[in-house]
């Protein structure tokens, strides 16, 4: 189930998030104020944000699901999680009826590796157990942000388009606000309780979902514990003696310790991930992009002094030689799967979800192996200062001209995809056909191959449950997770405008593109710290600081969901 990641760099962009999320089934807990709101509530092409009771009068009901009960329950904006073992002969039911009227939808999604055929054994069993002809256009899920751009540019745009966070860069939240539908009609209030799944996904997942003062998203809703976890060897690091570092310091030494270039063995990849989260260095994998109030001002991430010791601790890394070369010529993390399996390098940052994705990956051809996750440290030994991450931040839209029988039939789609763990309907959605696309093992269902080709990141894109960890193959890798998402969730803040779904002014959407990839040139060694304080200077007179006026203006008329 775990598609491939890709990004830019060695370590995960904003591109690889939403590979490394697409199939994880994403959750929300803890709340935030409701908010004022800010600009008119009408019109197509505003800017800003809507809250308070604006945002009310939007967002659906919540209905607590208990269809089935977590052995985990979330804490510190966790998942929740599964450790048992599935009873795949009493799963119940959450769609008690078809609520597809046998109509067609075209789906445009990302996708990670080869697209299985239209009309596969997986599909057709959807399809028929929604009652929707979902007609899926996949698209290459690396090079996604180009294909979106042309076809939100274009006349010809598909029923459903899914579109993650940190591919809402320039033009693409004002094509949303003016391509895609109104849910509202259909979904607010006590409306979503024709849809019991859709009515249980958490009410901040919702909120990220209004566009232009519109409820125009279906959310794939996500912990705002923090997702991005040093992924380690624990069986090489129990078999040296290695000790899990708990600063900056000791990982240095460490990586040092572990590195023998003659033998083929490097420490780790590219850390500038993890050292952003062990300097504090606020969250900026997308809008509202690192803004926060510190002592009365607002301060963006790349203005901190934590920011550029992140990325000259990052840069050590790479000089002391310690860094997988592979880091060094841009390849990414999930392609370099082998050279962590054969253990060329020991450690990674990446999407939680890649905890479970190479245990399952190595299991049967090694069985020693063993990634585990490390806990976040603070760059001094102290504890961490995290960051929450957003509530939501993959949606599926429907397009502003589809017809009332074409919504409501992505509605159905929907309302199968957001089932519970536990389901007949969440069975379907993640592993298939039982004898076609899985067995059961010793009371374990097991992907076959053709479940491995066909049962893929497609269904689960369009909406998903509350945050659920549970892989019945290695629940002890679900407990894991879940207990290392709560630990790390305890050193978690929010930031001012956290869970804000907000749309900025057009002539500031590309202000902040040339950042990430300055990030990697520094820590490479091919740029210097002087180059990133110069781009902020550059960025603040181009237009930085009357953003910040702008988010300023924001928080004054919102409110600050920051705790």
């Amino acid at each position: 189930m775990t598609p491939n990641a890709a990004s830019t760099s060695s370590g995960p962009s904003r591109r690889s998030f939403l590979a490394s999320t697409a199939v994880a089934t994403a959750a929300v807990a803890g709340g935030m104020p409701l908010l004022a709101a800010c600009g008119g509530s009408e019109g197509g092409s505003r800017d800003g944000t809507t809250s308070g009771k604006d945002a009310a009068k939007i967002l659906p009901a919540y209905v607590a699901g208990n269809v089935v009960t977590p052995d985990i329950p979330s804490r510190n904006g966790s998942a929740i999680g599964f450790t048992g073992k599935l009873d795949l002969a009493g799963l119940k039911t959450s769609v008690s009826k078809k609520l597809g009227k046998g109509g067609k939808v075209t789906v445009m999604s990302p996708f990670w590796g080869s697209p299985p055929k239209q009309n596969n054994a997986y599909y057709k069993a959807m399809n028929d157990l929604i009652g929707v002809d979902v007609v899926w256009q996949n698209q290459d899920g690396n090079t996604y942000d180009q294909k979106l751009g042309a076809v939100l540019a274009s006349s010809d745009v598909p029923d459903v388009v899914v579109v993650p966070g940190w591919n809402m860069g320039g033009k693409i939240p004002s094509a949303i606000i003016s391509k895609f539908a109104d849910l509202g009609p259909y979904l607010s209030g006590d409306k979503v309780k024709e849809y019991p799944n859709l009515a249980a996904i958490p009410t901040d997942a919702w909120r990220r979902s209004i566009f232009g003062g519109k409820l125009r998203g279906l959310p794939m809703p996500a912990p705002s514990a923090p997702s991005m976890v040093p992924l380690y060897r624990q069986d090489i690091f129990e078999k040296e003696g290695y000790e899990v570092p708990k600063s900056c310091d000791e990982f240095m030494d460490l990586a040092k310790e572990i590195t023998n270039a003659k033998a083929r063995r490097w420490a780790c990849l590219d850390m500038k991930w993890t050292a952003f989260q062990a300097f504090g260095v606020l969250s900026g994998s997308e809008k509202p992009l690192g803004w926060h109030l510190v002592d009365g001002k607002l301060v963006n991430r790349v203005e901190t002094e934590e920011f550029l010791e992140a990325l000259e601790w990052s840069r050590k890394l790479f000089a002391a030689g310690v860094v997988h070369p592979d880091s060094r010529m841009g390849k990414n993390a999930p392609d370099a799967g082998p050279k962590f399996a054969a253990g060329e390098f020991l450690i990674y940052p990446n999407n939680i979800s890649q905890w479970w994705g190479r245990t399952a990956e190595q299991a049967a051809q090694n069985p020693e192996f063993k990634i585990w996750g490390m806990d976040i440290w603070g760059h001094d030994g102290g504890d961490p200062v995290l960051w929450a991450d957003q509530p939501a931040g993959i949606f599926a839209f429907v397009n502003k001209k589809a017809s009332e029988s074409v919504i409501r039939d992505v509605l159905a789609v929907a309302n199968v995809t957001a089932a519970p763990y536990g389901t007949k309907e969440y069975m379907m959605t993640n592993y298939g056909v039982e004898g076609t696309h899985y067995t059961v093992k010793d009371g374990v269902p097991v992907k076959t191959d053709q479940g491995n080709i066909e049962v893929m990141n497609a269904y689960v894109m369009v909406a998903s449950p509350a945050a659920t960890l549970a892989h019945p193959d290695f629940p002890d890798v679900a407990k894991g997770q879940v207990e290392w998402q709560q630990r790390m969730g305890a050193f978690a803040k929010k930031s001012s405008f956290w869970g804000m779904q907000i749309t900025e002014p057009a002539r500031y959407t590309n202000l902040s593109n040339n950042f990430e990839q300055l990030e990697d040139d520094i820590v490479r060694g091919r740029k210097k710290i002087s180059d990133m304080q110069q781009a902020v200077a550059d960025w603040k007179s181009k237009g930085g600081d009357k953003l910040r006026d702008w988010y300023q203006k924001l928080l004054d008329e919102n409110g600050s969901a920051a705790s």
